[in-house]
């Protein structure tokens, strides 16, 4: 059979090839096909490009039938008696969570071998509190997402360059196969409608075609990661898929509002979505199980005088906006959340730790911090009118320390700079890393 070429996504392989050889484990998580089995063969590919030989290399995926009867046991002997004297083995095990106890054979392979492990897992339980203490702290986590728009230019065959303008300052123009220049906006238009799950490039750019590939995932998700996921200790089990998915066309169709497991349950039940009454604490597992499974994100308030964060009215974003369409329906509008859903997780692919921000009666989109670095964020498809731009000036405004402020939009801006505010065209924006 031929091997696939695997297209390059150098941003997370850096961070693997960082921690190369170190006594690390890296964890590679995000939801199913979201690219981390690739990812890992990437790895693979490195190491054999860089003197590893493939005797040193020892891979299992363990969703295949070849390894479905294997326990810790015999996956640790598995591995011991592949092992190669007096040389490195290098350790990729693929949904390792399908194995009970697997913790207990990484832990030993880190004492009894010169190993260097990788594992991938779809479900944020794979790094619960329980675990990460029996792991002692050992291991670091690649978190993987569904593909930026300048990923999605590369795997559709589009070419990003820099062009030098005539007042040599530079921008970034998007070329097709043929060579010919095409508008960013077009490009971003068909990200928006398609998504970035990379297994959409297989298929091309087809309605039909793609929406067969997310139906695939989202069967995959739901079945795979939550309604069938293994019972563990104070771990609701999920075991409704009508209501799973009420709940999921709810927070998709609600993408950057405040939301609660309350306003939830409410909202169902008076929209006559749901027969009966489930508790509170019912669509809390069920919405705690849609973002242990990655398909959600939850992004918490936090007050900026108070420097607290607030235990109430979180938003959630989905994870990608091509599931988004799977769920709802191409059905155009609700542009603006959109948009901030992609800046979002655009910020968490360059480090960000991200929170809404409150001040006073008011909201900032994002609040975006990595180190001693911080920016305050507000997201708007247009500021034309007079209205919307004081609207989304005077949260900024109100904040009085001399961090970084923004405002992104799907303008071209003319003005650049309001009071010290800085006025960002987003095609722009995710273009230039």
């Amino acid at each position: 059979m031929k091997k696939k070429t695997l297209i390059a996504r150098d941003f997370y392989l850096n961070r693997l090839i960082d921690f190369k050889d170190t006594d690390m484990i890296k964890v590679i998580t995000g939801i199913r096909r979201c690219g981390k089995s690739s990812l890992m063969g990437l790895m693979q590919e490195y190491l054999l490009n860089n003197g590893v030989s493939e005797k040193q290399i020892i891979s299992i995926n363990f969703e295949s039938m070849a390894y479905s009867d294997m326990d810790v046991k015999t996956l640790y002997e598995y591995v011991c008696k592949n092992v190669v004297s007096d040389k490195k083995i290098y350790l990729f095990f693929d949904e390792v969570q399908l194995v009970k106890d697997w913790q207990k054979a990484i832990n030993s392979f880190r004492v009894d071998i010169d190993c260097d492990i990788y594992i991938t897992g779809s479900n944020a339980y794979l790094l619960s509190s329980e675990l990460s203490t029996y792991l002692s702290g050992r291991y670091i986590e690649i978190k993987v997402l569904p593909l930026s728009f300048r990923e999605f230019i590369d795997f559709h065959g589009y070419r990003l360059k820099e062009k030098i303008l005539s007042d040599k300052s530079s921008k970034k123009i998007i070329y097709d196969v043929e060579n010919d220049p095409v508008d960013a906006r077009d490009v971003f238009d068909l990200y928006v409608k398609y998504g970035g799950m990379p297994s959409i490039a297989d298929v091309g750019l087809d309605v039909e075609k793609v929406s067969a590939v997310l139906d695939g995932i989202y069967s995959a998700v739901i079945v795979r990661d939550i309604l069938e996921r293994k019972k563990h200790d104070n771990i609701r089990q999920i075991n409704d898929a009508v209501l799973l998915r009420k709940i999921m066309m709810f927070l998709a169709d609600n993408i950057g509002n405040n939301t609660s497991s309350n306003s939830i349950k409410n909202t169902l039940i008076n929209e006559k979505l749901i027969d009966n009454r489930p508790a509170v604490q019912t669509v809390s597992a069920y919405v705690n199980a849609l973002t242990e499974a990655f398909v959600f994100y939850e992004i918490q308030r936090f007050d900026i005088k108070g420097r607290e964060y607030l235990k109430t009215l979180g938003k959630y974003y989905i994870v990608d906006i091509g599931l988004r369409n799977y769920l709802l329906g191409n059905r155009g509008g609700d542009s603006g959340h959109i948009l901030e859903n992609i800046i979002y997780f655009e910020l968490l692919r360059r480090g960000y730790e991200v929170s809404v921000g409150k001040i006073n009666n008011k909201e900032i989109d994002f609040i975006a911090v990595k180190t001693n670095e911080k920016k305050y964020i507000q997201v708007t498809e247009t500021m034309v009118s007079e209205e919307t731009r004081q609207r989304e000036l005077a949260p900024l405004t109100m904040v009085d320390d001399n961090y970084e402020k923004f405002i992104i939009t799907m303008d071209k801006p003319i003005v650049t700079d309001i009071d010290g505010i800085r006025i960002i065209n987003a095609l722009d924006w995710l273009l230039n890393e």
